[in-house]
C-alpha cells in the first residue's frame, strides 16, 4: 500500500493536483505528463486498490487502474511535448512543458500542484511543491504517472505500425538492444529524438 503523507496545508485535498511525466529517457516519441486531482477519500480508495508508482506495476495492472482513476478523480488531464520540442528545448524543459500543459487542461484549476522530482514547472501561476520520488508517496502523483504511462504506451503501439522495424510495441520507444540495432540499420525516423545519443545508455 502506498505510504500516505500528510496533505499540505494550502487548502482542501480536492484542490491539490499531482503531476508526473513519462517517456523522459526514451529515444522515440513525445514525453507525456499527467495531472490528477483527488479527494481525501478517493486517495485512500485508490491506494487500497494498488495505485502506486507506475514503474512498480505490470502493464495489465496499470491498464486496469486507469478507469478506476478516471472514476475517482475530481479532474484529470494529459499534456505532451513533441519530439521537435524535445530536440529544440532539451528533454528537461520539454518534460516541464508537458507538465504545464497537463495542468492547464484540468477542468478545475488546483490551488497547489505537487510535482514529482526536484524541478519546478516554469511559468506556472499556481503554487507548486516539488517532491523527489513523489509517485511513491502521494497517490495523486502516482495516479498521474499511471494515466500518462498507459496513454503513452498505447501511442507507441500505434506508432509501431506506422514505423515498423523498431520493435516499438515491445520497447515503447526506449533504447532496447533491438531498438538501437534497428536505428543502426534503418536510421532514425521522424519521431526519433535527434538530440539523443543512441550508442550510450540512457537514464
Amino acid at each position: 500500500m502506498l505510504a500516505m503523507l500528510p496533505e499540505p496545508s494550502c487548502g482542501p485535498a480536492d484542490s491539490i493536483a499531482g503531476i508526473d511525466e513519462v517517456g523522459r529517457g526514451a529515444l522515440f516519441g513525445p514525453v507525456v505528463a499527467g495531472a490528477v486531482i483527488l479527494s481525501h477519500a478517493a486517495s485512500h480508495r485508490l491506494a487500497d486498490l494498488g495505485v502506486t508508482d507506475s514503474k512498480r506495476l505490470t502493464a495489465s495492472r496499470r491498464e486496469a487502474l486507469v478507469p478506476l482513476i478516471h472514476k475517482q478523480a475530481v479532474a484529470y488531464a494529459l499534456g505532451l511535448a513533441t519530439v521537435y520540442e524535445i530536440d529544440r528545448f532539451n528533454i528537461l524543459q520539454a518534460s516541464l512543458l508537458a507538465m504545464r500543459r497537463a495542468v492547464s487542461r484540468l477542468s478545475i484549476q488546483p490551488e497547489l500542484c505537487l510535482v514529482d522530482g526536484n524541478q519546478r514547472i516554469p511559468n506556472l501561476t499556481i503554487p507548486q511543491q516539488t517532491i523527489v520520488k513523489g509517485d511513491q508517496h502521494h497517490v495523486a502523483i502516482a495516479a498521474a504517472s499511471i494515466l500518462a504511462k498507459v496513454w503513452r504506451d498505447a501511442l507507441m503501439v500505434r506508432l509501431g505500425r506506422r514505423y515498423p522495424g523498431y520493435d516499438l510495441a515491445s520497447n515503447k520507444g526506449y533504447g532496447s538492444p533491438r531498438h538501437r540495432q534497428a536505428i543502426a540499420q534503418l536510421g532514425r525516423s521522424r519521431q526519433h529524438r535527434q538530440s539523443f545519443k543512441v550508442n550510450q545508455p540512457l537514464s
